[in-house]
């Protein structure tokens, strides 16, 4: 059943080692686990079940948070073709995807402009 989240953008764009480490190091200081995550170009994604704590952490850990933003978390099936019907499905839709990535336990994060209708789209 696909649910809504909140996404992080955290600022990594200081060029050098540990950075990554640090945000991690901040979120399981709060005692949070990171459901899913990606980084690209210094900006690091993620998904956690407390997102004000893990936004508190980060912050903590002096480390910015560049913005927050609701996502859908779906389960994918590990299985050829899945992901090729799943964004086709939203495409067919008109639904733009601004980004995704892959979490914990084979589920999908997809960010995009109409929240809202990827929630119903999925649960069809």
């Amino acid at each position: 059943m696909p649910t809504v989240a909140r996404d992080l953008a955290v600022d990594l764009r200081v060029d050098r080692p540990g950075m990554l480490a640090k945000a991690a190091a901040a979120i399981a200081s709060g005692g949070l686990n990171i459901d899913g995550f990606a980084e690209v170009d210094g900006i690091l994604h993620m998904v956690t079940s407390e997102p004000r704590s893990a936004h508190l952490a980060l912050e903590a850990a002096g480390l910015r948070v560049l913005r927050e933003r609701e996502v859908v978390v779906t389960q994918g099936e590990d299985r050829a073709g899945m992901a090729a019907a799943l964004f086709g499905r939203l495409a067919e839709a008109g639904v733009n995807v601004a980004y995704t990535y892959v979490a914990s336990g084979n589920r999908i994060v997809i960010a995009a402009d109409e929240t809202r209708k990827v929630l119903e789209l999925l649960r069809e």
